[in-house]
């Protein structure tokens, strides 16, 4: 299914090449797949409606009849929590005229009334009633409800979608995400992740995949954010980001190739015992102080208390739209083939003292302000430079075939040296599996 596992004798497709595996060779992709408008029209059917695509966490719906509106690759998505607290995901679509229906980003509404014509639906979705209805000579109301998503699954707070009835659970989805996913969360001493900040959104003049592409990439950091090492390597060579500079390949950081798309960078090996992760810190207004208050207070409990306020020291990719940044939620959102929104949010946990969340909050200013505007540069050139037809090709061959890089697990997962574009190489052929309508 998709492209071969890494470690096996891979070789040119020898069958008939199907529609979509033109695009995608052993080391590289097509220039048209972020270029070409009928390509992403096409994604937005088939990679966003047939996989499952993550909506919002449970915390931004605090409360019955709360809502918040998103979008499910182009479609305008409102999801709600009902009075009895059941989730729901329907088309922010009025079903008279297609005008969109909530035109606020988050709330607490029991029905939602289309602006335009005035028809009023429960956040459920189902139609109430429509102004003078004896204007209709045969008015079902039950024909009119608000499209919906037709499976809505959530992973402890997790929030996703799918149109697809023949999908996965989102947990077999999941797969070997799953463990890093629970890391993340288990950072939090009672598990609780809150979702409770406004949220930081950037938008870049390229396609959506080359954020995805770039989530991964353990190869650029000590090129693209040598400003942001420059000032760390000031304070020393271990602060943070700091050890991309030097050959990373030689130490212990790796990327895992995680199946169905999804994959995890992981820096945690750069970190040795318990307040090593704060310690590694770039500095901050006030760190000091908020130290050595935090030892004073919770002597027994300080080193946990102040990792927490740091980054996971992972990047998670859970393809196709959500990425796990540090402390942070960042979900990719597609606007248009060379137009792509990332929206950003901030995360507190339950369980832990309120000065640790003021903390954790700073410490989450750091890479979007600092890091995040070196990617997005990055991205907007490279779709300048995919305007050149003639050179058809993006290379995605670093770690390919280099001897004693790659590890493969029982459970299937590849490990690699953490400048493999493995990362990539694998992501494309869960792609391709989706374009191609495979089951």
């Amino acid at each position: 299914m998709g492209i071969p596992n890494e470690l096996s004798e891979l070789a040119p497709v020898q069958q008939a090449p199907k529609r979509w595996d033109d695009y995608i060779r052993r080391d590289r992709v097509h220039r048209e797949l972020y270029t070409e408008d009928r390509i992403f029209q096409e994604e937005m059917i088939k990679v966003f409606g047939q996989t499952w695509v993550y909506l919002a966490h449970e915390s931004q719906l605090p409360e019955p009849n709360s809502f918040l509106s998103v979008r499910m690759g182009l479609r305008p998505i409102i999801v709600t929590k009902d009075r009895k607290g059941v989730i729901h995901a329907v088309f922010n679509r009025c079903s008279h005229r297609a005008a969109t229906l909530c035109r606020e980003e988050s709330g607490v509404a029991k029905s939602f009334q289309c602006p335009y014509h005035g028809w009023t639906f429960r956040n459920t979705g189902e139609l109430v009633g429509a102004p003078w209805p004896q204007g209709y000579a045969d008015f079902d109301k039950s024909e009119f409800d608000l499209g919906k998503v037709s499976r809505v699954e959530t992973y402890r707070g997790f929030i996703f979608g799918t149109l697809n009835e023949n999908a996965p659970t989102l947990e077999d989805h999941l797969g070997n995400a799953r463990p890093w996913l629970d890391y993340w969360i288990d950072r939090a001493p009672e598990g609780e992740v809150i979702v409770n900040s406004g949220a930081h959104r950037m938008g870049y003049r390229g396609n959506w995949k080359l954020a995805y592409d770039n989530a991964g990439d353990g190869y650029h950091p000590s090129f693209s954010h040598r400003s942001l090492l420059e000032m760390a390597s000031r304070l020393g060579d271990s602060k943070d980001m700091s050890y991309f500079g030097k050959t990373p390949d030689d130490g212990a950081m790796s990327i895992h190739s995680l199946g169905n798309g999804h994959s995890v960078l992981d820096q945690r090996p750069n970190f040795d015992g318990p307040g090593s992760i704060w310690e590694n810190q770039r500095p901050q207004p006030g760190r000091e102080w908020f130290e050595e208050m935090i030892r004073e207070k919770y002597p027994d409990d300080a080193d946990r208390l102040l990792d927490v306020c740091a980054g996971a020291q992972i990047n998670l990719s859970i393809f196709p739209n959500l990425l796990l940044i540090g402390n942070q939620i960042q979900v990719i959102e597609p606007l248009a083939v060379d137009r792509t929104q990332l929206t950003w949010n901030a995360t507190t946990i339950g369980g832990v003292p309120d000065e640790i969340n003021t903390m954790r909050m700073r410490t989450q200013e750091d890479f979007p302000a600092f890091g995040e505007p070196d990617d997005q540069a990055n991205f907007e050139e490279v779709q300048r430079g995919l305007a050149v037809p003639e050179a058809e090709w993006i290379l995605m061959n670093r770690g390919l075939d280099v001897e004693d890089w790659q590890e493969l697990s029982e459970n299937g997962v590849i490990k690699s040296a953490v400048t493999d574009e493995i990362h990539m190489r694998s992501y494309y052929g869960e792609w391709l599996r989706l374009m191609n309508g495979e089951k």
